[in-house]
């Protein structure tokens, strides 16, 4: 994987992970919290740089076990405009829109409503009924309850992630880890 990939490339550095909020997601890097953020796309900060893409993650929707969608095996975009959705306070709108639309493919209208700022947050809305979510397909292996149901979008491509760093801030290590990356190419998270 490409963790180990780096650590074996350059051991001279030391690469540590770290959960970031996707309540303001950037804030970390500009205030020197952390050197790479990796991020969903697009990512249009003119302070920001972004690199390669690291993984594609498919979206699923993420709902409740009693919900009245759990009678579908599959979701579609179109489903998304008969429930509120969870959103997150103090993020670009643009980053918001690139993962949930606000519209779905016929033009109707994608409500955004409880708003969350971590995932435990999220998954609590979804549980008690509040709202149905979006994630990405990663959060199915780290999150899997009895009370939520994920159901695969059969209409929406996959996210991409790639890495994101500060103009300002850009170094060798940064450059290294960049490019094992690139070397590496996007990782296929559904075969790990």
């Amino acid at each position: 994987m490409g963790v180990d990939a780096f650590r074996n490339r350059h051991p001279e550095w030391k690469l540590q992970i770290r959960i970031s909020p996707f309540a303001d997601p950037f804030a970390g890097l500009r205030r020197d919290d952390i050197d790479v953020l990796v991020a969903w796309l697009p990512v249009e900060e003119p302070d920001l740089i972004t690199g390669p893409v690291l993984f594609t993650d498919p979206r699923l929707l993420a709902v409740a076990t009693d919900h009245e969608l759990t009678r579908h095996t599959t979701g579609l975009l179109e489903m998304l405009a008969d429930f509120p959705h969870v959103d997150a306070p103090s993020r670009p709108d643009y980053w918001a829109d690139g993962f949930l639309p606000s519209r779905t493919p016929a033009g109707h209208r994608i409500e955004r409503g409880p708003l969350a700022r971590n995932t435990e947050e999220i998954l609590s809305l979804v549980t008690t009924g509040e709202a149905v979510s979006l994630v990405a397909h990663h959060m199915r292996r780290y999150y899997l309850r009895p009370d939520i149901t994920y159901l695969p979008l059969r209409d929406d491509d996959p996210l991409k992630y790639a890495l994101v760093w500060s103009a300002g801030a850009e170094n060798d290590m940064i450059r290294a880890l960049a490019q094992t990356v690139r070397d590496l190419g996007p990782l296929d998270l559904l075969s790990i």
